[in-house]
């Protein structure tokens, strides 16, 4: 039997695995729009957190009433414009909403590889960050960063398709996802 890529996996995740996966991956990606944030005074008035924090509600709480077509028309109203911005932070932030939005997308079965999409989209805010850093494109497939990345996610989906209550599997999701207190690209999580 051979081993299937990290994508494969994720390509096989459904329903509330498959959000959960996401939202896991999201905790990660979110405080670089923190930073973004921080640094231009850019303000979304906290919609991205919130949106994050019903995500993770929906599973936790399927009978929950959220109207996430509202969360996505305020995710894209906060998504900045690279126009607009002239430090790289803005990619990451980008990369960040557009996350939510393919979260948002999953949860109202608008696009059920949603997963598959802040996977690549997570990765590739790593391999971008690397490149900016003057790695070398043949050298970021082993760099500890990206290294760290593909683990962590393999990682998650080890833990998102153990059997046992979706909350607590819910809960060892977003402790994996932020135990190491940094973002996909490095930047330290403020608690």
């Amino acid at each position: 039997m051979t081993k299937l890529s990290t994508f494969a996996r994720v390509r096989q995740l459904e329903g509330w695995q498959a959000v959960a996966f996401s939202a896991a991956l999201l905790e990660r990606m979110l405080p670089n729009f923190a930073l973004f944030k921080e640094v231009t005074d850019f303000d979304d008035e906290g919609v991205c957190e919130k949106c994050l924090s019903l995500l993770w509600e929906s599973i936790k709480s399927p009978k929950s009433k959220i109207n996430f077509s509202v969360q996505l028309e305020k995710v894209e109203q906060v998504t900045p414009d690279t126009a607009d911005y002239d430090t790289f932070g803005v990619y990451p932030a980008i990369d960040a909403t557009i996350g939510l939005a393919a979260a948002i997308m999953l949860v109202l079965k608008q696009d059920l590889q949603g997963s598959v999409v802040i996977s690549k989209l997570s990765q590739g805010s790593v391999e971008a960050y690397l490149l900016a850093s003057g790695v070398a494109e043949d050298e970021i497939k082993a760099h500890p960063l990206m290294e760290f990345e593909v683990a962590l996610q393999n990682a998650l989906l080890d833990a998102v398709t153990t059997s046992g209550p979706v909350a607590g599997v819910c809960d060892t999701l977003k402790q994996l996802a932020l135990e190491e207190g940094i973002s996909n690209i490095g930047i330290e999580i403020k608690g």
